[in-house]
C-alpha cells in the first residue's frame, strides 16, 4: 500500500511540474523572431478560404508577417487592441491582438493605414452561423 501511494505522489509532483513548466512559459518577443512566412492579408485569408486544413496545418504555430490596409480597430479592453485585416466580398478576417510591450504601437494605429505586422498564428475557424472565416494571431507586433 505504501508502494501504491509514493507512486501516486511522485506522479502527482511530475504532472504538477510539467503543468507548472506550461503554465508559465514565456515567449521570446514576436519582433526578435524571424517569420516563418509574409504573405498578403487578403492572398492570406483566400488561402484558407480555399482549403482551412491545409492552410491551419502550414501556418498554425508559426510566427507570420502578414501585409495589407486595416480595415477595423477594436478595443475590447485597456489591455488589448485588436486590429482586422476583412476581405470585403466575404466578410472573412484576420484578427491581431496587440498586447503588452505592443500595446501602444496598436493603439497609435489608423482604419486605412497600409501597415505590416507580425504574429503567431493561432490558426483560422469557419463560423456556419457568420459564414465567415476567422484567423487568430497573438503577441502581435508592428514589422519593422
Amino acid at each position: 500500500m505504501k508502494r501504491i501511494l509514493l507512486s501516486l505522489l511522485v506522479l502527482a509532483v511530475i504532472i504538477g511540474g510539467v503543468y507548472w513548466y506550461v503554465a508559465t512559459e514565456k515567449f521570446s518577443d514576436t519582433t526578435e523572431r524571424k517569420a516563418a512566412y509574409t504573405v498578403n492579408a487578403l492572398d492570406f485569408i483566400k488561402e484558407f478560404l480555399a482549403n482551412d486544413s491545409a492552410a491551419n496545418a502550414k501556418y498554425r504555430e508559426k510566427i507570420v508577417t502578414i501585409n495589407g490596409t486595416i480595415s477595423a480597430l477594436e478595443s475590447p479592453d485597456t489591455a488589448t487592441v485588436n486590429v482586422k485585416f476583412i476581405d470585403p466580398p466575404t466578410g472573412s478576417y484576420i484578427i491581431f491582438a496587440f498586447q503588452d510591450t505592443h500595446l501602444s504601437e496598436g493603439k497609435g494605429l489608423k482604419v486605412g493605414d497600409v501597415v505590416s505586422i507580425k504574429g503567431s498564428c493561432s490558426g483560422g475557424v469557419y463560423s456556419d452561423i457568420l459564414e465567415v472565416t476567422k484567423i487568430d494571431f497573438k503577441r502581435a507586433a508592428l514589422n519593422k
